[in-house]
């Protein structure tokens, strides 16, 4: 049995999109569990061939950890597929990632494409997305057959994973002291390394990540990424997330103290605007930011 599994808060149009992507599967998901991070369900306007069933996470405003495990927790299938709400899957994600996992003993990780504003309207088609989606600069490829190990555990991230639900219960699932945006996957990805739980990349498992107003680095999210880059320190004796705090540094929103790292000022315009995904950008790019900053200091 195949669960897929995401998480939510806002984005219902995005959640459409992956539903309408699911029940083009040549191998169709057996259920789908939606963990939905507030108080009520949300209407999911896609008729299904399989059952969609959520889960409320209610409390605080992200709780991105406690939502994947309580989608997992809910989940019935022997393989977990966890697919963000911004990931419409390519036909064939389902089927190539339960062939993956019938030799792969760990967690795989799928390609991702990124796609421009308005790439989704209307009714959109496979071909339409292959024709302008790009990969992310930043993010190693797929290789060109099979599974690559990935031997460092800071790559892996959840936008678009598998494993076996007895491997998920072996990980022990994702950490949930990471309270809102940032740190949890970087923590999850030390565990599986911690456990001796291999990290795969695989040719396939393809999804088109939709596009959305974000900001890279993520300034919108600075005092969770303090608060939870000291929780991986106090775990794992080392801060994470260390190249966004770089880039704060020299924007001059943050410093680092003896006492840990402390917010210095709000992001002003300038900040955003530098950081903001534009329409024409299928995504954000942190060393983007990073080489800019570095220039204006270089030119001072």
């Amino acid at each position: 049995m195949i669960s897929v599994l995401t998480i939510l808060r806002g984005r219902e149009a995005h959640l459409a999109n992956v539903v309408r992507g699911l029940c083009r599967q040549t191998t169709p998901p057996d259920e789908m569990v939606v963990a939905v991070m507030g108080e009520a369900p949300v209407r999911v306007p896609v008729e299904t061939p399989f059952p969609v069933r959520q889960v409320l996470v209610p409390g605080d405003p992200l709780p991105l950890a406690r939502a994947r495990n309580a989608a997992a927790r809910e989940a019935c299938g022997d393989v977990l597929v966890f697919l963000d709400v911004d990931c419409i899957p390519a036909p064939g994600l389902v089927a190539e990632y339960v062939d993956g996992l019938r030799e792969w003993p760990g967690l795989l990780m799928g390609e991702v494409m990124y796609l421009p504003s308005g790439a989704t309207g209307g009714d959109w088609t496979y071909e339409g997305f292959e024709a302008v989606a790009e990969r992310h600069s930043d993010r190693q490829g797929p290789p060109p057959s099979g599974v690559r190990p990935c031997n460092d555990y800071r790559c892996f991230w959840s936008l678009n994973f598998a494993m076996a639900a007895r491997t998920w219960e072996a990980s022990g699932g994702f950490d949930e002291a990471y309270v809102g945006y940032g740190g949890e996957d970087t923590d999850f990805g030390r565990t599986l390394d911690a456990e001796g739980i291999p990290i795969g990349w695989m040719r396939g498992g393809r999804v088109y990540h939709q596009h959305h107003p974000h900001h890279m680095p993520p300034v919108h999210h600075i005092p969770s990424i303090l608060r939870n880059t000291e929780v991986f320190r106090a775990k794992w004796g080392e801060y994470t997330m260390g190249h966004w705090l770089h880039a704060f540094t020299l924007m001059g929103l943050v410093e680092r103290t003896p006492r840990g790292w402390r917010r210095l000022r709000e992001p002003g315009p300038e900040d955003l605007a530098l950081t903001e995904q534009q329409a024409h950008m299928p995504y954000a790019n942190s060393a983007r930011v990073i080489r800019t900053l570095q220039a204006r200091l270089a030119a001072e």
